[in-house]
């Protein structure tokens, strides 16, 4: 809430937040796809997410599964990975194959991992017997790994495996691998492979943690994203008109009061995503988002406290008013965008989102040069009045 007695910051605050980065991505499908030494598989997926192709053969009298995972890694000297995870549907607890690019000679390389939990990820050989591994550079910037896999007989007795793909931006001089996004995309690059049948499938708890991330998205991007700062023009614009008032308080009040019930909605899954994302941190937005809603509180609670407007404590109840007001504004704003990064959707939602924040900038910036045309105004009209000849002092 920020209702203003005089003219705060100018409006031109809206033009801080325009920022748009839109990068086309070519696609391909696997059956298009060639390999050197004429390697062949019967079953080819595009799978379905990270720009990724599995070609695989299995043979069931001997267990032996052969595959071919195509990737490109999220920068230039990255890594990509394919795992099997015998327990689970993530990459915490799977065997991992990687390849990259080694700097020195140029060559791909392929090693193995043991991706015990987030926080651990080991070169170690796998848990069960894997051979003829290698990696290829291919002409247009993807990596293919290439491996003959002795699956486990539980695994094998079912015919379905849990597999995991994923790309990262680079490998340490170390050889560690360096972390990867933790965007949408990646969270979901795992599925169920019908060993047999030779389709794919995601799991359903992917989808329904995306689902929770879509709710908690638009939860926070409607209240902290638009409905604070259309009750902040409110409070500066609207009651600059007389015969606003106290019209304009209500609606703002409706604006803040209603953001702030949707934000804390928001956050409380956010709080819920959290606790169920355990090795998965985004630190500033988790962050920005407690300060947000600790803001916000305060705020609501300065109803019931609001000094009226002859008391000698109104002027610092508008100043912390204000400052708090604005400093939820601004915060909330980046963290709408913050949040955007992070769950990555397709681009016409972050482009609907800039479209709503430069429309209000612009409305802002009208009202903002009307506003000021209204106070000179008054101004002028009341060190022009006439003398009126009365309390004179005779």
């Amino acid at each position: 809430m920020v209702p203003s007695s005089s003219l705060p910051p100018p409006a031109v605050m809206w033009l801080f937040f325009w920022a748009l980065i839109i990068s086309p991505a070519a696609s391909l499908t696997c059956s298009s796809q060639k390999f050197t030494q004429n390697h062949v598989y019967p079953n080819c997926l595009d799978l379905p997410s990270l720009s990724s192709y599995l070609h695989f053969s299995y043979d069931s009298t001997n267990t032996t599964l052969s595959v071919a995972f195509v990737a490109t890694p999220s920068k230039s000297g990255g890594w990509i990975a394919w795992a099997i995870n015998p327990k689970a549907t993530g990459m915490a607890g799977s065997q991992s194959i990687v390849a990259y690019k080694n700097t020195s000679t140029g060559a791909a390389q392929v090693l193995t991992f043991d991706v015990a939990s987030y926080s651990s990820i080991l070169p170690k050989d796998l848990s069960f017997e894997v051979w003829d591994k290698k990696a290829e550079s291919r002409s247009d910037g993807s990596l293919a790994i290439f491996a003959k896999i002795k699956v486990p007989a539980d695994l094998a007795a079912s015919g379905r495996i849990n597999q995991v793909w994923q790309v990262g931006p680079g490998v340490g001089a170390d050889g560690m691998l360096e972390k990867h996004d933790f965007v949408a995309a990646n969270l979901q690059a795992k599925g169920t492979l019908d060993l047999k049948g030779g389709q794919s499938t995601t799991g359903s708890g992917g989808n329904d943690k995306l689902k929770k991330k879509n709710i908690h998205g638009v939860l926070n991007a409607v209240s902290w994203g638009i409905l604070f700062p259309l009750g902040a023009m409110i409070a500066r614009y609207i009651r600059t008109f007389e015969s606003a008032d106290p019209a304009w308080f209500y609606l703002h009040a409706f604006c803040q009061v209603s953001a702030y019930a949707i934000g804390v909605a928001g956050w409380a899954t956010g709080l819920k995503l959290g606790s169920e994302s355990s090795g998965i941190t985004y630190s500033t937005h988790r962050n920005i988002g407690i300060a947000l809603f600790v803001l916000a509180t305060v705020q609501i609670f300065a109803l019931f406290v609001r000094p009226k407007k002859d008391h000698k404590y109104r002027l610092y109840w508008n100043i912390y008013h204000h400052s708090f007001g604005y400093a939820i504004l601004v915060l909330g704003i980046i963290n709408v965008f913050k949040g955007l990064n992070i769950l990555s959707p397709e681009h016409k939602w972050k482009t609907a989102y800039m479209i709503v924040i430069i429309a209000l900038g612009a409305i802002s910036l009208l009202l903002e040069a009307i506003t000021w045309a209204v106070v000179f105004k008054r101004r002028s009209q009341k060190s022009t009045k006439p003398y009126d000849g009365y309390n004179d002092g005779n």
